[in-house]
C-alpha cells in the first residue's frame, strides 16, 4: 500500500509530525496542500454557494475548506494517474496507536479494493448498517450516516475516479460532500476502532480557519437542520 500525506510546506509546526509519518506509514510521500485562497481568487468558476446539490449547504466555503477539498482531489488524481489499486490518504496532524492501527491495517489488507473507500475516523460517531469484517476489536462496516472529518482514509482507484467526476465544481467542504452517497454513488465504509487520533491543537490548531457570519444560535439551527436532512438518507448497502 502507498500513503499520501497532505501537508502545506509553510506549516512549520507540523513538519516534525510529517517526518514521523513518512517513517511510519507504508511507501509514504508528501502531497503539497492546495492554497485555497488563491483558488478562490483565480478560479471562482469552480465554486458555488452551497446550492449545487440537495440539501443546500447553509454556510459559505472558506479558503481553508476549498484548499482542503482540492488537496484531497489532488490525492485522488495521484491514485488514478499511478494506477495503484488503492492508497492511504492522511492529513498532517494524524497520530497513531500501534495496536489499534495494526488491527485496522489487517482489515485494510483483507478488504481494500479499487472500488472501496474506507474511512479511518478519529471520532467514534458512526453506527453500522452492515458489518463486513473484524480483526480483534476493530470492525469494518458500512455506516448508516457517514461521519465528518478526513484525517485518514483508504481510497481505491475506481472510487477516486468516481469522486473526481463528481467534484469538478465545489459547493461544500470535502467531508460534508462525502456524506452525500446519493450524489457521488460511492459507498463509504468505516473501520472503528482504528488507532487513529488527531493532534490538531498540539500542532498549533486547525489550518481551516473561517470567519463566522450570523449569530451562534442561527448557525446552530442551520447546522442541526442540515444534519437532520443528511441523516434522513442513510446508506443501506
Amino acid at each position: 500500500m502507498h500513503s499520501l500525506i497532505i501537508h502545506m510546506p509553510g506549516s512549520s509546526n507540523r513538519a516534525a509530525n510529517v517526518e514521523h509519518l513518512l517513517f511510519s506509514l507504508p511507501n509514504a510521500e508528501v502531497i503539497e496542500a492546495v492554497n485555497g485562497r488563491k483558488v478562490a481568487a483565480d478560479h471562482a468558476e469552480m465554486l458555488r454557494p452551497g446550492d449545487l446539490h440537495q440539501p443546500p449547504y447553509p454556510f459559505p466555503l472558506g479558503p481553508g475548506e476549498i484548499g482542503c477539498f482540492l488537496s484531497h482531489r489532488r490525492c485522488w488524481q495521484r491514485i488514478v494517474d499511478t494506477g495503484w489499486d488503492y492508497a492511504l490518504i492522511v492529513e498532517d496532524d494524524l497520530a497513531l496507536d500501534a495496536i489499534g492501527w495494526g488491527q485496522a491495517c489487517a482489515l485494510i489488507n483483507r478488504f481494500a479494493t479499487p472500488d472501496r473507500f474506507i474511512r479511518l475516523p478519529a471520532k467514534r460517531r458512526e453506527a453500522p448498517a452492515t458489518q463486513i469484517g473484524q480483526e480483534g476489536d476493530s470492525k469494518l462496516f458500512l455506516p448508516k450516516v457517514i461521519g465528518l472529518q478526513t484525517v485518514a482514509q483508504v481510497v481505491g482507484r475506481s472510487a477516486a475516479q468516481r469522486l473526481l467526476a463528481a467534484t469538478e465544481v465545489l459547493d461544500r467542504p470535502v467531508d460534508t460532500f462525502l456524506q452525500m452517497h446519493w450524489i457521488h454513488q460511492q459507498p463509504i465504509h468505516t473501520i472503528l476502532p482504528n488507532g487513529v487520533s488527531e493532534q490538531t491543537e498540539a500542532l498549533g490548531g486547525s489550518t481551516i480557519q473561517k470567519r463566522k457570519s450570523g449569530s451562534k444560535l442561527s448557525r446552530e439551527f442551520k447546522r442541526t437542520l442540515y444534519r437532520a436532512q443528511i441523516s434522513s438518507r442513510p446508506q443501506k448497502r
